[in-house]
């Protein structure tokens, strides 16, 4: 199952596997269904009113992991989701629709290799876009107390873990480049652990209920409790590499670097993961490869509320330096939109506006207002093959300056729409609360040029 360095990938045909889950003792049917290109992973809770759904998101990470990697909007969630993601990035598969009829998938054995058979059933495929790839450009460290996780740059997918329990007991160490082969053979097989004396405490907190020696190893002193013997002399790290690839799955996209981990765990996992986010989110452009401009924008989907910078790249048809949104924080409905802009003293346009005393151009802050209003208009078009035209701004006030340091919200808000094609829009520009610039825009929806 060797995955396309370039192109992103789906499954070709609809596959389902049932069983039952660790954490709620449930049986679960999981359902894998072929997407679209930027679609991404996402979860559809199939035994709730609506059938909603949550795209796999670092803004959408739970704040609380202990065992396992959860995802949630509102009173909307999954748990335990790591494994079906381990297998997923392990594969090389991008874009997939995943139901559940439960808020958990199936344990099956405590491993990745039941869902890796199955994404094998549903054959991976190429599609005609792009994958953008994180590459890392800067070293960057997570710790608490004996645990630690370094990310470095790396031109490839590199993976150092040492593994060990708070007595020393059973200390493992591994460094594996990851790619699909590989994983299919040497992380996907390992099977989840626990110490002995935490399986009591996990029963008062409510989870593994559906937990038994069929789904996992149980570590009691030296002794190791298995339905079937170790399948790798390390298979405790090895499982600790699995999580690692499935929580940073949440990041939306591959990445290039060369993850150290000392005792790592889902929390740590996660840190490290929103701060990757981070880095790429503030970046100058040198930390993410933009999407291929021969590919048209995607459109927002409906039930989108959020949108991070990866999908902003994806919408827009701008690129560094004149990307004027950082985060997309709320959709409220169709006609409102909240963005926000870190202005960072990085600005290239710092250089020359003023030097001694840097400004940001007034001309620049409209930009982020047209620039917003673009997307929320691109939430009523259906074609991905659109984009949005900046026309023309009316009543444009500036009230004060805007300075390195300062994060600027932006709100913007539909007038008049004409046949989902022409629209206005009132927006305005607050830093700390304050209007600092506002104007009226119009704007126009066009078919994205072929640059072939």
């Amino acid at each position: 199952m060797a995955a396309s360095s370039m192109k992103q990938r789906t499954i070709l045909r609809e596959v389902s596997l049932s069983g039952k889950a660790l954490h709620t003792g449930l049986d679960v049917r999981l359902t894998l269904k072929p997407a679209a290109v930027d679609h991404g992973v996402v979860f559809r809770r199939t035994d709730l009113y609506g059938k909603p759904e949550l795209k796999t998101s670092v803004d959408l990470l739970a704040d609380r992991l202990i065992r396992g990697t959860d995802i949630a909007s509102g009173y909307t969630k999954v748990h335990t989701v790591e494994h079906i993601l381990s297998a997923l990035g392990g594969c090389g598969v991008d874009n997939v629709l995943v139901e559940m009829n439960a808020s958990e998938p199936p344990i099956i054995d405590g491993s990745a290799r039941g869902f890796v058979d199955l994404i094998a059933e549903a054959k991976p495929v190429d599609q005609e876009s792009d994958r953008q790839v994180f590459v890392l450009r800067d070293p960057l460290s997570i710790s608490h107390g004996n645990r630690s996780l370094v990310a470095l740059p790396y031109n490839g997918f590199r993976i150092t873990c040492t593994s060990t329990d708070d007595r020393g007991i059973h200390t493992q160490h591994l460094s594996l480049d990851i790619d699909a082969e590989t994983y299919e053979t040497e992380i996907a097989p390992a099977r989840t652990f626990t110490i002995y004396e935490d399986i009591e405490e996990l029963l008062k907190l409510g989870k593994i209920r559906g937990g038994s020696l069929d789904s996992a190893i149980v570590i009691k002193g030296d002794t190791v409790l298995s339905k079937e013997p170790l399948r790798f002399k390390d298979e405790f790290v090895r499982h600790k590499i699995l999580d690692i690839i499935g929580d940073l799955m949440v990041l939306g996209s591959p990445i290039k670097a060369h993850i150290v981990a000392v005792r790592p765990g889902h929390a740590l996992n996660a840190e490290l993961t929103k701060e990757l986010a981070r880095r790429f989110q503030s970046s100058d452009g040198h930390g993410i490869k933009a999407p291929s401009k021969r590919n048209a924008p995607a459109v927002i989907g409906a039930t989108e509320t959020k949108l991070n910078i990866r999908r902003i790249l994806d919408i827009l048809p701008h690129a560094y330096p004149f990307v004027m949104i950082d985060r997309v924080v709320s959709i409220p409905n169709d006609r409102e939109l909240v963005a926000i802009k870190n202005v960072s003293i990085n600005e290239p346009y710092f250089q020359g506006h003023f030097p001694g005393q840097p400004v940001m151009p007034g001309v620049l802050q409209v930009e982020a207002m047209a620039q917003s209003a673009g997307l929320l208009m691109l939430r009523l078009v259906e074609k991905p093959q659109q984009v949005a035209y900046f026309m023309s701004c009316d009543k444009v006030k500036f009230r004060r300056a805007v300075v390195p340091g300062d994060q600027v919200e932006i709100r913007v808000k539909l007038t008049k729409v004409r046949g989902n094609k022409i629209a206005t829009a009132s927006a305005e520009c607050l830093v700390a609360g304050k209007v600092v610039s506002s104007a009226n825009l119009m704007f126009t929806i066009m078919d994205a040029p072929d640059e072939g």
